[in-house]
């Protein structure tokens, strides 16, 4: 019975917990598919030429001894090339004004606003997640021939490591523009 309250209070405290931080744009429900548009963004990286799931814990590690030594304040998502391994971190609104430096281990990055074609997922930040809701948004883009995939899919991942994998929340997101019809032309 005890353990039954332990995660009760844990389903109750961890979403309040992650509110806390700012968001760089909004999350896709899970379960849904849609088509979003992300906002301009500063980003920080920090990169590997292995894939993401074999070194995310250095990746991270560069990137908090980026914010922690720069007193860049944390913030959610967290954005993930798979493969190669890179990682990125949102610049929130208030730490856009600091001089924020490329170092050795870590650049500074503004992406442009694009769209996406994005699914929204509970569970382990694990790659054969990944790829299930990779191949998901691949069957959604091949059943419709209006948009044309412009770059990689890539992970968005909304909790940190203290949240237990089945409450988790990620995405995938897969960058699209409108598909231009050869006959127009």
């Amino acid at each position: 019975m005890n353990a039954l309250w332990v995660v009760a209070a844990a389903a109750l405290a961890v979403p309040a917990m992650s509110v806390a931080y700012e968001k760089a744009f909004k999350s896709t429900d899970a379960g849904t598919i849609e088509i979003k548009e992300i906002p301009e963004r500063t980003l920080i990286v920090a990169r590997r030429g292995e894939s993401y799931f074999e070194e995310n814990n250095a990746l991270f590690g560069q990137l908090f001894r980026y914010i922690k030594d720069n007193d860049v304040s944390m913030t959610v998502p967290v954005k993930a090339d798979i493969d190669p391994g890179n990682m990125y971190f949102y610049v929130g609104s208030k730490d856009l004004a600091k001089d924020l430096r490329d170092t050795d281990s870590v650049k500074v990055v503004v992406e442009p606003v694009r769209q996406v074609l994005s699914i929204g997922v509970r569970g382990g930040y694990s790659e054969n997640n990944f790829r299930k809701a990779r191949e998901k948004l691949f069957e959604q883009l091949d059943a419709s021939k209006d948009w044309k995939v412009t770059g990689e899919a890539y992970a968005i991942f909304w909790n940190g490591p203290y949240v237990p994998s089945f409450m988790k929340k990620f995405e995938v997101h897969v960058p699209i523009v409108p598909a231009v019809d050869d006959k127009e032309e």
